[in-house]
């Protein structure tokens, strides 16, 4: 529970929020405005329309026509599930009572007029900003690495057509190849998401009877989310196929070539590589961070009671972008942390009272056929961050009967979410 002196500051906050949130000019409703429309933005935008309809005008600024889902996008590369499950339209949330989409390129956030500039022209004012752009990839943190070169060698972190190259890619590994995975440094989109992949890229190989491929993960860390879960699954299901590679071993990515194929090490040069997946290093959206939303790290930090920008006191912060403390970056955790920020934007435009921020995550990882592993927990907003409470993860000896179940319970999550937010 919070403490008396922690409550007082957090109403003396949004108290001073809405005062200076409050409009120049008189009008008939507040303004809120959203960009980026993801598991994050989506989901402040159906929990403010739920409960403030009528009393808020809510805009959602998406650049994309479509969502395209990264996560459970690994499933797609294993064949457990469809490519247009993970494509959702933004049609159910044009439907919704006092909501508008714009669907172009938030450009330039003015802040001190509050307002934003969209590509090509026009503008959207707003007293409430919630900025959920997701992740901006680093070309430069891999020497040799190029936004022309993703088209050789994808990352396909974002879903779309870049997973749709991934996928080909796979596909068209001859048996003996070898896949050579860059992993990223942390922070990252999905902590888990890297070995999920290799685990999908293994279990199509062995599915197309390609048993002699070779996947390399070299790691740019010296340990990884559920490690010892992944590698006793990869020796229990694709034994001898699947090796992983920290730096003090690979002693760092010297280079990569698109044209030959090659990844080069300190520790070897691996040379016409099948498929060279590279997951790069990762900031916040780079609307985030023109607007000078981020910190050193890129990354935009929060305020943990509300999920308001400790930069800016009329925006807010959710989903992969921001420092979450020890919450990972995960849509499940986009969405929990996007149902705090829009109880605040209430309290602080509509005068509600402000609930106790509660904060969970579940991430689970498929590894084979019916064989998913999870790890989560529960958290508590502290004035430095959000603080881990309590943590769960699978054990090591769980029933094929537990594993199997964490797998309907991940594909029942799925369904759910995304039939909320785009349903």
């Amino acid at each position: 529970m919070l403490s008396r002196r922690q409550l007082l500051s957090q109403g003396a906050m949004l108290s001073l929020g809405a005062a200076l949130s409050r409009p120049a000019l008189a009008q008939s409703k507040p303004k809120c405005v959203i960009i980026g429309g993801g598991p994050a933005g989506s989901s402040v935008v159906r929990a403010l329309a739920a409960s403030a309809a009528g009393k808020i005008d809510i805009t959602l600024i998406e650049a994309q026509p479509e969502y395209s889902a990264c996560f459970h996008s690994n499933l797609y590369l294993g064949g457990f599930n469809r490519r247009d499950k993970l494509q959702f339209s933004f049609d159910g949330i044009k439907k919704l009572a006092g909501v508008k989409v714009v669907n172009a390129t938030a450009e330039i956030i003015e802040r001190e007029k509050r307002e934003i500039l969209l590509e090509g022209g026009g503008s959207v004012p707003y007293d409430l900003l919630v900025v959920s752009p997701g992740i901006e990839l680093d070309y430069a943190s891999v020497p040799g690495w190029s936004k022309e070169a993703e088209q050789r060698m994808p990352h396909a972190w974002k879903g779309g057509a870049q997973l749709d190259l991934l996928k080909k890619q796979l596909d068209a590994v001859l048996d003996g190849g070898v896949i050579v995975v860059l992993a990223p440094p942390s922070p990252y989109r999905c902590p888990p998401g890297p070995y999920e992949r290799v685990s999908m890229m293994a279990h199509t190989l062995v599915t197309a009877g390609k048993k002699q491929a070779h996947v390399i993960i070299l790691d740019a860390k010296e340990s990884f989310s559920k490690q010892p879960l992944f590698q006793q699954g990869w020796e229990q299901h694709y034994s001898g196929m699947v090796e992983w590679l920290p730096p003090s071993i690979h002693g760092g990515i010297k280079s990569v070539n698109p044209a030959t194929m090659t990844v080069e090490t300190d520790f070897e040069t691996y040379k016409a590589a099948a498929l060279v997946n590279v997951i790069p290093r990762q900031t916040a959206g780079r609307i985030a961070v023109k607007a000078g939303l981020t910190d050193e790290k890129g990354y935009c930090p929060i305020d943990a009671f509300t999920m308001k920008s400790r930069l800016d006191p009329h925006i807010f912060a959710v989903g992969d972008a921001c420092i979450a403390g020890d919450m990972p970056k995960s849509a499940f955790a986009a969405n929990n942390q996007a149902q705090v920020a829009a109880q605040a934007i209430k309290a602080e435009l509509l005068g509600d009272p402000l609930q106790e921020a509660e904060y969970h995550n579940t991430c689970w990882s498929l590894i084979s056929t019916d064989d998913s592993v999870k790890i989560g927990g529960t958290y508590k907003p502290t004035p430095q961050k959000i603080q881990e409470v309590s943590r769960f993860i699978s054990g090591m000896n769980d029933t094929a009967d537990v594993r199997r179940q964490n797998f309907r319970d991940s594909m029942a999550w799925y369904a759910r979410l995304t039939s909320e937010l785009f349903g």
